[in-house]
């Protein structure tokens, strides 16, 4: 994981910064070049200027005579040319041959015609030339064509060496190269850094993780409580999951042991008859008809307790399909109390039920939700005790019907009421039971669309609502 994360920050944000860098780098020198390069230019352009304004102030009878003075200064500019340290200074013929120059030579080696020949094509008359002489000095030279007739001068150029600008180009690189890699150089640590701030974090998620999947549920991660840090939230919501993983095998380990039992007290009742029942063999005996009624019931019970888990089983995994179909709300409510009056009157509890006239139409599947309805009524009967009274009321609101449950057992404690729909939870004051009950009520009431609130108080009693959409033609 460090390499991958690291191989794609050298990939993506590390190679661009690196062509930023370097483009700017380029860009940088370039313009410093032609600085450099623009200012010494400028420099001779101004100096043929201010020869081209001095020319202008030789006048005199004829033309002739005047084209002769004006090229008799050029060459006497030439010969007293005070710059000769820093340029060398030349008169060009129409052909750009060099007439006079400043140092005496005919400049054989250090000159090329370019300059000249930009100068003729140019409109304000001015060339410019970079190259090499022939011993390896790189050398500017400007050319001016002489605005005005002087005789056989037509031209004038001023050729400076680079030399010093070459330095400082060299120190100008070098400078621009320590930036460029002092810029690198802090990307490069401050990437890592930053790499390394995701990838040591991910690597202990990664391994905690590991840790889960091969049952340690007891791991955490170390949490900063900062809100605003994504790497410190998903340590948080990793062990949020371990959390409730351990709660949710906690819960099943409850759930096996609870199931064990709930199944063992019927299968030891049954083989306990079983074998009473070997040895009468008169059918008439009361104890062949008790035992038989015993096993009845205690098959009938495990039945119910199987078809409860298989039931949950399906609806948690999708494979319970609803068959749903326009109801009579009304009518499967009062089937189902009806089903469970004589066990209520049995346990001695009063129930009480005010069946209302007109129909309540929805749209369910009648067998969840009579199973729905024998659920919660068996869990108020199994929390009551003997005297209690059980109330079972139905309304028609506007949009949806709601059926309320209200018995006066023992109630749930506060503790236990936020988990009574958690699939395997079994509170501290519960009784006998698979503990999927409300879970399986609740799983049923949203595939219907419907909705269960429960409230209650600790030694009161309890109160379950039910509501469903009414069914709309």
């Amino acid at each position: 994981m460090r390499s991958g994360i690291t191989r794609r920050w050298l990939r993506g944000s590390l190679l661009i910064t690196v062509l930023l860098v370097l483009l700017v780098e380029v860009m940088f020198l370039y313009s410093a070049t032609r600085s450099y390069y623009n200012g010494v230019q400028q420099t001779m352009y101004r100096r043929f200027s201010s020869i081209t304004g001095q020319l202008k102030m030789y006048t005199g009878e004829t033309s002739q005579k005047t084209a002769a003075s004006r090229s008799v200064a050029l060459r006497r500019m030439v010969e007293q040319f005070s710059d000769k340290d820093k340029y060398e200074f030349m008169l060009l013929d129409s052909y750009g041959g060099v007439i006079a120059s400043s140092s005496g030579t005919d400049a054989e080696g250090i000159v090329t015609r370019t300059d000249f020949e930009q100068a003729q094509d140019a409109v304000d008359g001015q060339g410019i030339a970079i190259y090499r002489t022939q011993s390896g000095e790189m050398v500017m030279a400007a050319c001016c064509l002489v605005p005005y007739a002087a005789e056989d001068v037509a031209a004038m150029r001023l050729v400076t060496s680079l030399t010093l600008v070459e330095e400082q180009l060299k120190h100008t690189v070098v400078v621009a190269l320590i930036m460029g890699a002092a810029v690198l150089a802090f990307t490069i640590m401050s990437g890592l850094y930053f790499v390394r701030s995701i990838v040591v974090p991910l690597g202990q998620v990664e391994r905690t993780a590991a840790g889960i999947a091969r049952g340690e549920l007891d791991v955490r991660l170390p949490v900063t409580g900062d809100e605003r840090d994504e790497v410190d939230r998903l340590r948080g919501t990793i062990n949020r999951m371990a959390e409730g993983l351990e709660e949710t095998e906690k819960m099943k380990n409850e759930f096996i042991s609870s199931v064990s039992h709930e199944l063992r007290t019927p299968l030891t009742s049954i083989r306990g008859w079983v074998e009473t029942l070997r040895t009468l063999d008169d059918p008439s005996d009361e104890n062949y008809r008790k035992g038989l009624e015993i096993i009845n019931n205690e098959t009938a019970r495990l039945y119910n307790m199987v078809e409860e888990l298989l039931d949950f089983s399906r609806l948690q995994n999708g494979r319970l399909k609803m068959t749903c179909r326009p109801l009579d709300l009304v009518a499967e409510l009062t089937d189902a109390v009806l089903f469970c009056e004589a066990r209520i009157q049995r346990e001695g509890l009063v129930l009480v039920y005010n069946e209302p006239e007109e129909m309540i139409p929805v749209y369910a599947d009648p067998d969840r939700l009579r199973q729905v309805f024998i659920n919660i009524l068996d869990n108020a009967i199994k929390y009551s005790a003997p005297g209690g009274r059980i109330t079972v009321k139905l309304w028609a609101g506007e949009y949806k019907a709601f059926i309320e449950f209200i018995d006066q057992g023992r109630g749930i404690p506060p503790e236990d009421l936020e988990n009574v729909r958690t699939k395997f939870y079994k509170g501290s004051n519960s009784v006998r039971g698979s503990g999927i009950g409300l879970a399986l009520v609740d799983s049923i009431m949203t595939a219907l669309d419907g909705t269960m609130d429960i409230k209650s108080t600790l030694g009161r009693g309890t109160v379950v609502t039910l509501g469903l959409p009414l069914y709309k033609k």
